[in-house]
């Protein structure tokens, strides 16, 4: 209910004074502050919905599902997995250290630079973690679009982004596809979709099983296509092709439906521009297959951020990413799935910070532009430490989180997180 709305309607009795104004002030507070059942009924909403009937059947004739869900196919790499140091939720909710930045990290409004179209055709700004614009050749595709200010299903706990977009979801140009590789909160933000869908007339390109959670939040069936690995959806009048192809993950919302939908890799392209999005991946050889079908590539996103030595077959990390690049067979590097959510043990900038130092000697050609900052990677320039500007303000010991910032988990929580 709108603030407004409900003062405008709360019967005051009696002339002015301090009990009217108190009690006006009263009345705008409790219309502010969400009711407990408001947010309950968000956070149920938000865990989605399983897929059934012509949908489930679909799934299930896919090469990777398994009796009750999607699998792996694809062994993992020996050395690739650290059972020994497995980290407990605990763990995260415990662990102390340089998780979040001591202040805001430098970004920029975009709106300015995409006014005008890509001198190379091709055009990439990042708005944080895994969302990401994408202008090739005249089309626009935005990826994982999360604006929410939480990776949760509930709007009081679980990890806090570390500052809004750099623009408002509303002030996005004409998009010509959303592409969503999986189903985590980090990826796929219910207040994010239900607001997209109000504004644009978009296609959702998504994996198998995720239209569930889309159908089931307004999304219209008729805008939704969700692929199988090696499947592709071509947009109708134009010369852009979304691909899914595969990654090493899992999924789920809840503690109840892991894996009950795909997780892919996406490769977005036109007959002049290719660019890989990895979503979440552990290191695999499959990306071998994917430079064989689609290869050579403009523009690399690999997710970065969120790692752990117990978790290298689902998360890459920044040494394994650059792995993955040289499999994919090179190409400019933009790393995503970074400096937005606290969602490991490891401090914030650490995954920046790596690729800074290893990327340049394995001839990586790296893409770290700020929050908000259209980049043409036939135009990229060498990398800048920019966001150690953010802890600049830090002196002393790392800050204790406020309440506010508190990453205490709900209970319906998967873990890991992502």
């Amino acid at each position: 209910m709108p603030p407004a709305a409900g003062i405008s309607r709360h019967p005051l009795a009696g002339g002015a004074g301090p009990g009217r104004a108190q009690s006006l002030r009263d009345t705008r507070l409790n219309a502010r502050r969400p009711r407990p059942a408001i947010r309950h009924r968000h956070a149920m909403k938000s865990l989605g919905k399983r897929a059934s009937g012509l949908r489930l059947e679909r799934m299930r004739a896919s090469p990777r599902w398994a009796g009750e869900g999607f699998r792996n196919v694809h062994p993992i790499q020996p050395g690739l997995r650290d059972g020994s140091e497995r980290p407990s939720l605990s763990d995260f909710l415990c662990s102390e250290g340089r998780r979040t930045p001591a202040g805001p990290l430098p970004a920029q409004n975009p709106l300015d630079a995409w006014l005008k179209p890509a001198d190379t055709g091709l055009r990439a700004t990042w708005l944080g973690h895994s969302t990401v614009l994408i202008e090739i050749d005249g089309l626009r595709v935005l990826t994982d679009p999360v604006w929410g200010k939480r990776a949760s299903p509930s709007q009081l706990a679980g990890p806090k982004r570390f500052q809004p977009v750099p623009l408002a979801l509303k002030a996005l140009p004409r998009l010509d596809a959303v592409a969503i590789s999986h189903d985590h909160y980090d990826h796929l933000d219910l207040p994010t979709i239900r607001e997209l869908i109000k504004l644009q007339d978009v296609p959702f390109i998504t994996s198998l099983g995720v239209g569930a959670h889309l159908e089931a939040w307004g999304v219209p069936a008729a805008r939704i296509v969700e692929l199988d690995w090696w499947e592709h959806w071509q947009a109708p009048g134009a010369e852009l092709r979304i691909s899914a192809a595969p990654s090493q993950h899992f999924s789920g919302r809840s503690l109840s439906d892991r894996n009950a939908t795909l997780w892919s890799s996406l490769v977005i392209e036109t007959p002049r521009h290719r660019v890989f999005f990895s979503g979440d991946t552990g290191l695999t050889s499959e990306y071998a297959a994917i430079r064989e079908r689609f290869g050579p590539f403009d523009l690399v996103m690999l997710e970065v951020g969120a790692f752990h030595p117990a978790w290298g077959d689902i998360h890459l990390g920044p040494e394994n990413a650059l792995k993955a690049l040289q499999l994919l067979g090179g190409g400019a590097f933009l790393p995503v799935h970074w400096g937005t959510f606290s969602l490991a043990l490891h401090d914030w900038d650490q995954p920046a910070e790596t690729l800074l130092e290893l990327g340049p000697r394995q001839g990586a050609q790296l893409l770290m532009p700020r929050l908000g900052e259209a980049v043409e990677p036939a135009k990229g320039e060498p990398a800048a430490p920019w966001w150690r500007e953010a802890d600049a303000p830090r002196r002393g010991p790392p800050r204790a989180a406020s309440p506010d910032e508190a990453t205490g988990m709900p209970a319906a929580m998967p873990w890991p997180i992502d």
